[in-house]
């Protein structure tokens, strides 16, 4: 596109189904759509509906027909195995093909729903590639899922097969994949009939001749198998999002629309061409993983990179680099938290200075707000733009982004830039108001959300409304607060319930994250609101040192409490912090701040099914009780 990014937003808010229409030309469909988006039954918009295509078809096959079959598709790179695999997507297709008739010999039918629980190898992508060419829901689950939550998601989606392997690797350590299978279907109310389990070749699974049917022996009677005709309002996949309470919730993705919006995010929002090599470094387990490992780069037909790693320890902080220089990566695209790993155990860039990067043009992040500090140490160390931007699992694409295939625009330090054509952004206050530039509150998008977002929740169209549509009528709640510039920034500053009342004072506890993350022996920080007699809550700062830090943790505390009241002013009331050995996160990334706040007010709490180690809480429960915080 020519036009600049001014007019391309205008035109995707102004005339949405136009703009969309012509997005949708540029994919493959069996028919097209009659109508473009449905709007009969709000807040259920449905776009591309009646449309005919296939997501196996635009992410292979498509492909191929236009003569791109002996391109490079996927690069499997497995550090914790030592292993390295490539496939073009003519044999990526050739594999897809085939365990596609493995599962159409196994019973599976458009409409049934498959559990993937994988490690990070091929045989994933190849399981949910197949899922889509048959026209099965998949519904992949995070490997570090213990069985009580693979169980909630066997009965919520009714899972007919589960597609999984014998193990996945952490450093240090085996995850046998099967005890906990086993344990998750004893506890289920619904039962599968039948689970795939691809052998690893280092660690062979016992498996139950009634139950199991081993991946090879899978493939050997099956043919290759053609794609489905899928409408496009039927549904690609499922996945329950990561949160802290309750049971998760079941995001659908509808087929057309998926396929449409994550296509052309490649080149508008990435700024990535076919020749280029993409690598998102997250999970399948994760939007992330699905978006932007899987789909999004195969839609668009570059090559994508598959890491079994982590950014740090295989073998060192170097992981990331040596990753971008050995396969000429353009663009990286990683939570602010990987970053936040490598800076901290090699702060001068050592690692770094080994590894050619002159292929790598952008480093992207989201998933968390990125901190100020964190981006301009990057920005310094791989002289690159260092761009944070916004979205969640519901979206499975950006919110707000700088879209660098559009035009580019300057950094603002802890922004996430501006809206990406398809969201229409409000922030409104309680009273449904909405406020003007610069002024904090609720961050909104007006109905119909675009293409590739969240038609519903799987067989939960009231929680959807209740959960997401009913506070502000006619918006999708996001649940993120913040701010707009006056140049049209989106500040996202924290989740809704991270805003602290001081005393009156609506604050963000962001806008103190990013003054301790300026310390120069800071690592990561989170910042929380416990309840005060006094002032109704009063901010806690969390703080954990960088490697080698030999000052004494009573003045960095000191200097931490004088930068904010400094930079953000005496409004904060910050006077405590405490320096902790760790974090506690979810396997995603996400600080559990939540979780830390209920500990601190002496509130029941569960511990969290994502938490990545539960042993953390009982760190931060011991750090807080010793510094006189939490009083039993």
């Amino acid at each position: 596109m020519s036009k600049n990014y001014k007019e391309i937003y205008h035109s995707s808010i102004k005339n949405k189904e136009d703009f969309w229409q012509n997005v949708s030309e540029d994919i493959f469909w069996y028919s097209k759509p009659s109508k473009i988006l449905n709007t009969d039954n709000p807040p259920f918009y449905k776009w591309f509906q009646d449309g005919i295509t296939n997501t196996c078809y635009n992410a292979l096959d498509f492909h191929i027909d236009r003569g791109l079959g002996k391109k490079l598709a996927l690069i499997w790179d497995s550090p914790i195995t030592n292993s390295k695999e490539k496939f073009t997507y003519n044999q990526l297709k050739e594999k897809v093909e085939l365990f596609t008739g493995a599962l159409k010999n196994q019973g599976v039918v458009k409409g049934d729903r498959i559990i993937i629980y994988m490690p990070m190898i091929p045989e994933a992508v190849i399981a949910m590639l197949a899922c889509g060419r048959i026209g099965a829901i998949h519904s992949v689950v995070f490997g570090g899922f213990a069985s009580t939550e693979l169980a909630n998601r066997i009965d919520d989606s009714k899972a007919k097969i589960i597609i999984s392997a014998s193990c996945g690797y952490e450093p240090g350590r085996t995850v046998e994949y099967k005890p906990l299978i086993n344990k998750a279907i004893e506890i289920a109310k619904h039962k599968p009939e039948r689970c795939i389990i691809f052998q690893r070749k280092n660690f062979k699974a016992n498996l139950d001749s009634k139950l199991d049917v081993d991946w090879e022996d899978a493939l050997k009677d099956a043919k290759p198998a053609e794609c489905e005709k899928m409408r496009g309002s039927d549904y690609a996949y499922i996945l329950y999002t990561s949160g802290t309470t309750g049971l998760p919730k079941g995001i659908v993705r509808d087929i057309a629309g998926h396929i449409v919006a994550l296509k052309w995010t490649m080149k508008n929002v990435y700024n990535i061409n076919q020749e280029d090599v993409w690598w998102s470094a997250s999970d399948i387990g994760w939007i992330v993983g699905h978006s932007y490992i899987v789909y999004a780069p195969l839609f668009y037909g570059c090559t994508t990179i598959l890491y079994e790693g982590k950014p740090v320890g295989t073998p060192d902080a170097g992981a990331f680099w040596r990753v971008v220089s050995e396969h000429k990566v353009k663009s990286l695209f990683t939570a602010p938290t990987a970053i936040r790993a490598i800076k901290k155990e090699d702060p001068n860039g050592e690692f770094f200075k080994k590894y050619d990067l002159s292929n790598f043009k952008y480093l992207y992040l989201a998933g968390e707000r990125a901190d100020p500090d964190t981006i301009k140490w990057a920005e310094k160390l791989l002289n690159v733009p260092v761009l944070d931007h916004w979205w969640q699992t519901e979206t499975s694409w950006a919110i707000s982004a700088n879209c660098t295939g559009i035009e580019s625009f300057p950094t603002k330090y802890g922004s996430a830039f501006k809206p990406v054509p398809g969201y229409d952004i409000k922030i409104l206050n309680s009273d449904r108001k909405e406020l003007e530039p610069g002024k904090m509150g609720d961050i909104v998008i007006k109905l119909p959300l675009p293409p590739g977002t969240f038609p519903t929740l799987w067989k939960a169209d009231e929680r959807y409304k209740e959960n997401y549509m009913s506070n502000y009528p006619g918006y999708y709640q996001t649940y993120d607060a913040g701010h707009i510039d006056e140049d049209g920034y989106v500040w996202i500053m924290s989740r809704t319930d991270d805003i602290i009342n001081v005393a009156g004072h609506r604050l963000s506890t962001g806008s103190i994250e990013e003054v301790l993350a300026e310390h120069k022996d800071v690592a990561e920080c989170a910042v929380i609101g416990i309840a005060d007699k006094l002032k109704g809550q009063i901010p806690i700062g969390l703080l954990t040192l960088k490697t080698g830090v030999t000052k004494d943790k009573k003045d960095i505390i000191s200097e931490c409490i004088a930068m904010v009241r400094e930079k953000v002013g005496p409004v904060t009331s910050f006077k405590l912090a405490i320096v902790v050995k760790r974090l506690p996160k979810t396997r995603s990334g996400k600080v559990l701040r939540g979780t830390v706040r209920k500990i601190a007010d002496n509130e029941p709490y569960n511990v969290p099914a994502t938490i990545d180690d539960p042993a953390i809480l009982d760190e931060i429960k011991k750090d807080l009780i010793e510094n006189n915080i939490l009083k039993l």
